[in-house]
């Protein structure tokens, strides 16, 4: 197997766990406030990353790029309202 088959399942994993994490917050089975949701996301966005990059398909490696970011901040102001919370 070479390279971009496994770019391509790297593409599939990223994509399926952003919509999975799209579905858990959309049934309500999840909320926006849950590292789970963020992580889906962060890690689905990452793995889309890699393969838009590879594919040179760059707009929609820089929406991956926002959407990570967007993730991250979720975790660290998840992380801090916890922490403020023990105070």
């Amino acid at each position: 197997m070479d390279t971009s088959f496994w770019i391509d399942v790297i593409g599939w994993v990223g994509g399926g766990l952003v919509l999975l994490a799209y579905m858990l917050i959309s049934t309500g089975r999840v909320d926006n406030s849950t590292a789970g949701y963020h992580l889906l996301n962060m890690f689905g966005s990452i793995f889309l990353i890699i393969n838009t990059a590879y594919l040179s398909a760059f707009p929609s490696m820089m929406v991956n790029v926002i959407w990570t970011g967007v993730a991250i901040m979720g975790l660290l102001r998840r992380n801090s309202s916890k922490s403020s919370a023990h105070h």
